[in-house]
């Protein structure tokens, strides 16, 4: 008996002597996967798509691809795809671009015209060629060989608009102007991949060619760290690297949310003007490997940012606001 209560009193000791770490830990939750973040709150649509593709089994760029082809199909949304806002000249000119992590690889399409999903055409840049970015007619043209229709963009409420504005010699400037669909995407196996499609600014100068399009600026990711992109002034994000930047401070350790933070403060600081220009904008989102999610905005203009989160294949999308560092 007092060899059992001496082993008792022994581990009883022991157990308090040990490390906190030794002790008994409660089990981490189980990641879900796979993750979707998307900008903005069609980003919800993306990402109940994206969903539905990988509940199905589908791939992850096939996911993604899908989750963009909802938002630019969509009329009621102006800043991509079909009735996307057009350019001084009363044209819709679409930017989109796609990253695998898995491969490094990246497909884009800038200034093309009359395709509604720039996003499709990008992902076979990507796959059926040794290029990255293609623009205006070139891309056009590899569009149509691969059996993309060309179609009117613009619907007749938004062309009056256009006609209207250039009548009275004003700039065809719409409050949503800088709302770019953007996502990224983690699947089972913790592979990463990226996707931006856009019309760019309204009432842009013909050719111009914003972040989206460019790797680096407006997307990027690496698979063995984790994606970033912007939505806003294409020009501040190219200027900077600036979701190349993102990636970067995530693999010195640096959380996602605080990530993008920390890219904003240094484009205030390189561009002091943003502090009081009010359309100034920019946003990011950003997504590890490790499930993380985080975003951050320059200032609120008509709308508050937000971006949605997917987890897993069966519940449903949340929206998350960001605050402003401006305000």
């Amino acid at each position: 008996m007092s060899s059992r209560r001496e082993f008792l009193q022994g581990a009883a000791v022991a157990a308090v002597l040990l490390p906190r770490t030794a002790r008994a830990q409660k089990p981490r939750p189980k990641l879900e996967l796979p993750i979707v973040i998307a900008t903005w709150d069609y980003g919800v649509a993306l990402c109940a798509a994206a969903q539905g593709v990988f509940g199905k089994g589908g791939d992850l760029l096939d996911a993604l691809e899908r989750g963009v082809n909802v938002v630019e199909d969509d009329p009621a949304v102006h800043s991509v795809g079909y009735n996307g806002l057009p350019n001084e000249d009363g044209i819709v000119q679409l930017d989109a671009s796609i990253m695998d992590g898995r491969t490094h690889r990246a497909g884009a399409v800038g200034a093309i015209e009359r395709i509604k999903n720039p996003i499709s055409v990008a992902r076979k840049v990507m796959d059926r060629t040794e290029h990255v970015l293609l623009v205006g007619a070139g891309a056009n043209a590899f569009a149509k060989k691969l059996g993309f229709k060309e179609q009117e963009l613009l619907s007749p409420q938004v062309k009056a608009e256009w006609a209207k504005a250039r009548k009275d010699k004003k700039s065809f400037w719409r409050d949503d102007k800088h709302d770019t669909v953007c996502a990224i995407g983690l699947d089972a196996k913790r592979n990463l991949a990226t996707v931006v499609s856009t019309s760019g600014l309204s009432g842009k100068l013909s050719g111009r060619l914003g972040d989206s399009p460019i790797i680096g600026a407006g997307s990027y990711c690496d698979n063995d760290v984790g994606g970033a992109a912007a939505t806003g002034i294409g020009e501040l994000a190219i200027r900077n690297a600036a979701s190349f930047a993102i990636v970067e401070r995530m693999r010195a350790g640096v959380s996602p949310n605080r990530a993008c933070q920390e890219i904003l403060e240094r484009i205030i600081k390189k561009a002091p003007y943003v502090k009081t220009d009010p359309d100034a904008q920019l946003a990011f989102i950003a997504l590890n490997k490790a499930g993380v999610v985080g975003g951050a905005a320059l200032r609120t203009q008509k709308k508050l940012f937000r971006y949605a989160v997917a987890r897993g294949t069966k519940i449903a999308p949340a929206l998350v606001d960001v605050k402003p560092l401006l305000g």
